[in-house]
């Protein structure tokens, strides 16, 4: 009766080790990216140099809740998405 007890937890072992192993590697890694990815957006300030995920290259020329207004090179000013901003090369 005990055997099949131990039988049991030992096929769950190696399964359970597997999904802890799992979570240190892949998923708590990518929920702290997540989370600096994400402050990194809300501290944005106007005049900051950013790069978006298109690798548009611009300058923050105002903020909304949800979007920014970028300033290209050129002088053209374009609207994005908050969620859109991957980098802030410099702060103002």
């Amino acid at each position: 009766m005990m055997e099949g007890g131990l039988g049991m937890l030992g096929t769950l072992i190696p399964i359970i080790l597997m999904f802890v192993i799992f979570y240190f590697l892949l998923i708590r890694p990518q929920q702290k990216r997540q989370k600096q990815i994400q402050e990194m957006q809300d501290a944005l300030e106007k005049g900051d140099a950013i790069v978006t995920i298109g690798g548009l290259h611009g300058t923050v020329h105002a903020l909304d809740e949800g979007t920014v207004v970028i300033t290209a090179k050129d002088g053209t000013k374009l609207t994005y998405d908050r969620s859109s901003i991957k980098e802030v090369k410099n702060k103002s």
